[in-house]
């Protein structure tokens, strides 16, 4: 939607950080979509770094060329976090970042987003629960974006996340095929 922010925050660090954006921004609506799940408290979020609209959470690379970036937004976040973990038991460099807010990422300066997402670094997944329309921008034409591009389903989550694919397990079958 034009001129509005659209915020997913993870927890509650990031739900701090997105609701003070909601209410002192004064130039735009703000839309904060929250989990009816219970989340875990994520190590290495912050409310400042919602500020940003994305921003590194977690980063086993030295210098700026982590072999994948996994992308996650609200609840997902977990589960990429988790795939993560897995993936650098395996011996590689991943890099998790959280994209809250598309809006507030794209207002950043292009050094900033380079930092964040650098161009050298084809190998990116995102996982949302919801479309996967428009993370292109962000996981390049080589990169996969995990998401629900249908409608009609309702069930615990644990069932529905496994019905569609928004699991630990399948983040690490998709990396191994990039």
């Amino acid at each position: 939607m034009p001129n509005i922010l659209m915020l997913r925050p993870a927890d509650g660090n990031e739900t701090s950080g997105a609701y003070k954006i909601a209410v002192l921004n004064r130039q735009r609506p703000s839309v904060l979509a929250l989990s009816r799940q219970k989340l875990q408290q994520l190590k290495g979020t912050s409310a400042e770094g919602v500020a940003k609209g994305g921003y590194i959470i977690s980063d086993n690379s030295s210098g700026n060329k982590p072999d994948i970036i996994l992308i996650g937004t609200g609840s997902e976040l977990e589960i990429v976090e988790k795939a993560a973990d897995e993936l650098r038991k395996d011996g590689k460099t991943v890099r998790v970042v959280s994209l809250v807010c598309w809006e507030l990422f794209e207002e950043q300066s292009e050094k900033y987003k380079e930092s964040v997402f650098p161009s050298e670094v084809t190998s990116r997944i995102s996982v949302e629960a919801g479309v996967t329309f428009g993370w292109e921008k962000y996981i390049g034409e080589q990169g996969k974006a995990i998401g629900v591009d249908r409608l009609g389903s309702s069930a615990p989550a644990a069932k529905i996340y496994n019905e569609l694919g928004l699991t630990v397990e399948n983040v690490l079958a998709t990396a191994k095929s990039l």
